[in-house]
């Protein structure tokens, strides 16, 4: 048995997501930016509403929590190390920690960097990672918190998971994001495809996530600075991964 996903967009530009398991109707949300179209889709989908993720502390992760449907009977799990800025916790977690949600083991990946203390969780047999400002669709998180060398390290845990992983970030930044990588990496044709896919997504307002790790690897700047290839297109050929990761970082962020 395989998780179902709903992507259920929220505020301007958020994303929450909605595991179900379809033979008991329980279900999980991961993040809650704001509650109604969270209720909404556990309405609409005729699922039981038993567990709250979250992946960090920030307010439009997080807001949301308290207007959710039977909100006194869902446990509330997220990292023990964000815990004194979350809401109050029923289960406090850290990095290699497996729990069980809807059924199905998950495990705890600490990917520091946009945040202290920001986590995914990976469920290895429905083959989905929640990422949400970690690892996005062709980008990474603004460095709010962490280092350049934490934020290096937390995207090389998550290129490490197998390819077909479907990334479920927390962000419709997608085409922004395609708007600074094309000028980082001109003559990828995986990127340019993509871009083409993204314009007909967002011109139909199709949401551009989750998305593959593989497509993610062959396509998102971040996870390319130890690329040959992608060195050479930057003119850094002979720079290590962490100072091209920086230098990029760096672009975007006055980009």
């Amino acid at each position: 048995m395989t998780l179902t996903l709903t992507t259920v967009p929220c505020l301007k530009d958020n994303y929450a997501f909605i595991i179900g398991n379809p033979q008991t109707r329980e279900a999980a949300v991961i993040d809650v930016p704001e509650a109604g179209p969270v209720n909404a889709a556990i309405a609409a989908g005729n699922w039981t509403l038993t567990t709250v993720l979250l992946t960090h502390h920030d307010w439009d992760h997080i807001d949301g929590l308290d207007g959710l449907e039977n909100r006194d009977t869902l446990t509330v799990i997220g990292a023990a190390a964000d815990a004194h800025r979350l809401p109050p916790l029923d289960l406090a977690i850290a990095e290699h920690d497996t729990i069980n949600v809807c059924g199905e083991s998950a495990v705890v990946i600490d990917v520091s960097g946009h945040t202290i203390g920001h986590v995914a969780y990976y469920f290895a047999t429905s083959g989905l990672a929640f990422t949400a400002d970690s690892l996005m669709a062709l980008g990474c998180g603004r460095l709010w918190e962490g280092t350049h060398a934490q934020a290096w390290e937390s995207l090389q845990k998550l290129r490490a998971l197998p390819p077909e992983t479907l990334i479920c970030s927390g962000h419709e930044y997608t085409a922004a994001n395609a708007r600074f990588a094309i000028t980082l990496d001109p003559d990828n044709p995986d990127l340019k495809s993509r871009i083409e896919e993204i314009n007909t997504k967002r011109a139909a307002q199709q949401p551009t996530v989750p998305s593959s790790l593989a497509l993610e690897i062959r396509t998102n700047p971040y996870l390319r600075v130890d690329h040959p290839e992608f060195k050479s297109a930057i003119a850094m050929p002979d720079a290590d991964a962490l100072a091209v990761f920086t230098q990029i970082r760096t672009r975007k962020d006055n980009f």
